[in-house]
């Protein structure tokens, strides 16, 4: 739990800096996936740091397995269903605002808001071209730990196609559970994020990342809109 617990060239190489992430984010896609669905406020004085995952995941699994919603051309259906709790219950700024690091000190308001909606799509669209493969994959509940307002719940995701050990840390904030990071196998998510994010700048600008992730976007779109079912 250290991080809570610690507080928060050329365009071909840009490219190649970006597709190493996405290598990592490939892996754990259906990861950031639960980690999406988890920022769910809850009142962590009726419930535990558990119970407020657990919650969370459930509902979002019950979508993922609905008869009705998995019939043939319905996916995209399933999906902005997600979104749609995605939406309603996460706040993603304090999250991008951690991977970005320092650079967010410098950006004017409007600047932000941009980041911020770029990293969001970038975690949507990278997971929901995956959704599906994990359907049958099993959430086993292993252990809660706390530190001052923080608590960190033990998970290890386990199927067919995945065994993976995920800690969500979560911070309690007047009365609600919010997660602000994942960390899979020993790997944080928002300190991955951190390090792709900081190397790019240092060698290309705040503007050569800005318009990497409206590349990416924009690709896994296109690719989306040619093979959804």
């Amino acid at each position: 739990m250290s991080q809570s617990f610690n507080g928060i060239a050329s365009t071909n190489a840009i490219r190649s800096e970006m597709r190493l992430g996405m290598t990592w984010f490939v892996k754990a896609g259906t990861v950031a996936l639960l980690m999406l669905m988890i920022g769910t406020p809850v009142a962590s004085a009726e419930q535990t740091a558990t119970e407020a995952v657990r919650g969370t995941i459930d509902e979002v699994i019950h979508i993922l397995n609905s008869e009705e919603l998995n019939q043939p051309g319905r996916s995209l259906e399933r999906r902005q269903k997600i979104e749609q709790i995605i939406r309603e219950h996460v706040d993603y700024k304090d999250m991008a605002k951690l991977a970005l690091g320092l650079s967010w000190i410098e950006l004017a308001d409007i600047e932000r808001q941009e980041f911020v909606a770029l990293f969001v799509q970038l975690l949507r669209d990278t997971v929901a071209g995956r959704i599906d493969n994990y359907v049958d994959e099993q959430v086993l509940y292993l252990s809660e730990q706390h530190e001052e307002n923080c608590a960190e719940v033990r998970t290890r995701l386990s199927g067919r196609k995945t065994d993976t050990f995920i800690d969500f840390r979560l911070a309690d904030r007047v009365g609600h559970w919010y997660v602000y990071d994942v960390v899979i196998d020993g790997v944080g998510l928002v300190s991955n994020y951190h390090a792709q994010f900081a190397s790019i700048i240092r060698e290309h600008s705040y503007a050569g990342l800005v318009n990497k992730m409206k590349e990416i976007t924009l690709v896994v779109k296109a690719f989306e809109t040619t093979t959804d079912p």
